[in-house]
Parts: C-alpha cells; structure tokens; sequence
C-alpha cells in the first residue's frame, strides 16, 4: 500500500481501510452465528489488527529515517515513535495476560451478554477509529475546522462507548447473573471491560488535550502529538478487536 501525503488520497485510504474493517466486522459476526467456528473468528480478528496496525496506527512510520540533528523536529518525531510504540507494546502484555486468563478460566465458554450491545459498542469504536484518522489527516493537511469536527466526533463516539459498556452492559451483566464476587464469568468480564474503559477514558483526555492545543493553532505546523494521540486511541481499538469475539462471540453460553 502507498502512503502518499495528498490529503484527499489520504482521507481515500483511510474510508478503504474503514470498509474493510467494517466487511470483517460483519463476517465475524456472521461466523459466530452461523459456524460458531472459533480458529475463523481467530483470523478474521488477526487480519482487522493488522489493518489497523500497518495503517491507523502507521506501523511504517517506524522504519522512517530519524538521523541527524538530534535537536530537529524530525530526529525528535522519530524517537518519540518508537518510544510510544515500546509503551504500547509493554501495556499490551497486560491486555494479552487478560486474553490468556479468560480462555484460562472459562475455556470455550462465555457469559450471557446482549449480542446486539456487543454488536453497537464495538461498531462505534471502529467508526471513532476511523473519525480519528480523518482529525489526523485534516491536522497534517493544515485543516483545523475539520480537525476539530472530526476529533469533536471520536470524542463523542468514544464516551457513547463507556455509556454501552458501563452503563448499559455492566447492569443488563449483573441482572443476568454475572457478578464479580460470585463467578469467574463476572471477574473475567469485568476485569476486561473494566480495564479497557478505563484506557477508553485515559483516550479521551488524551483526544481533549490534543483538541484544546490544535484549536490554539499548536498542531499547524508540528503536528506529531496528534498523530500520537491518534495511535493510542486506535491502540484501545486494537485491544477491544480482540476482546469483543472473546467476550460475545467465542465458546458457547455458560
């Protein structure tokens, strides 16, 4: 895939990227109904992680050259890359041992959770994702209204998302029996969900920060905080990839 710097081949990039994780998306959620087949929902979740891996999250970028003038914008950009990207892969242990444990603890079984929440929460942080990329690319391209529209949007969908979670999902949970302090299906489930809400919640003040100084006109020029915040926020997106067949679509009901 090219990557070039044309604003309007970038915004076309990132809606292709868009609809093939949304084509994904559906065929993941069509396998667990019709086949159940977990090692399918397996690769489908691998092939969306690489999508926004390799090009929301420009795993490229780490191969781009940063000798120099250690002083320079450019040597700076380059090492903040790779040290945001060895903080990313140090917390994704933590998501990973969450994984490890839930098919530890519950083998191929799930709690009873509401499939069509499961369905709307996760569609809302890909389409967050994908207003996240259109903020980024708006910033680079020197566009601060739509900067602004677009990272006003992944805000909102973000906070929709902890309301789905939080505070729909933790209840409808709680009403069908899954507890924290009674079952393993409630500790798993609330510990994974919890955990990633609360990156969901670090995300938006991150996006809040990002939104106040590119309105200030900070970004015009330097724009490599956005671009970090973009990255962490497609990180939590990631991580929910994974966690939403896990959670809703993988083993039978408990």
């Amino acid at each position: 895939m090219t990557h070039s710097t044309d604003t309007a081949s970038a915004y076309k990039q990132g809606v292709t990227i868009f609809i093939y994780l949304g084509v994904l998306t559906a065929l993941e959620f069509f396998v667990a109904l019709a086949l159940g087949s977990a090692p399918i929902m397996a690769l489908i979740a691998l092939a969306k992680a690489g999508l926004v891996m390799y090009y929301y999250m420009h795993i490229y970028k780490l191969n781009a050259a940063s000798a120099g003038d250690e002083h320079s914008y450019e040597y700076k950009t380059g090492t903040n890359r790779l040290g945001l990207w060895l903080f990313l892969l140090s917390d994704s242990f933590v998501f990973a041992g969450l994984l490890v444990s839930r098919f530890n603890l519950l083998g191929m079984t799930r709690p009873h959770l509401n499939q069509t929440l499961g369905l709307i929460v996760t569609v809302v942080l890909l389409v967050s994702s994908f207003f996240m990329n259109r903020a980024e690319v708006a910033i680079a391209g020197g566009d601060r209204k739509a900067f602004r529209s677009n990272i006003i949007v992944t805000l909102v969908l973000g906070i929709g998302f902890i309301a789905g979670v939080l505070g729909v999902e933790w209840p409808n949970a709680i009403a069908e029996g899954v507890s924290a302090s009674k079952n393993t299906y409630g500790a798993v489930f609330f510990m994974m969900t919890g955990m990633h809400a609360f990156h969901v919640l670090t995300g938006i003040i991150f996006l809040l920060v990002a939104l106040r100084n590119g309105a200030k006109g900070l970004y015009d020029e330097k724009h490599y905080p956005v671009e970090a915040a973009a990255v962490y926020w497609h990180f939590v997106d990631l991580v929910w990839i994974f966690f939403y067949p896990a959670l809703y679509l993988i083993g039978s009901l408990a």
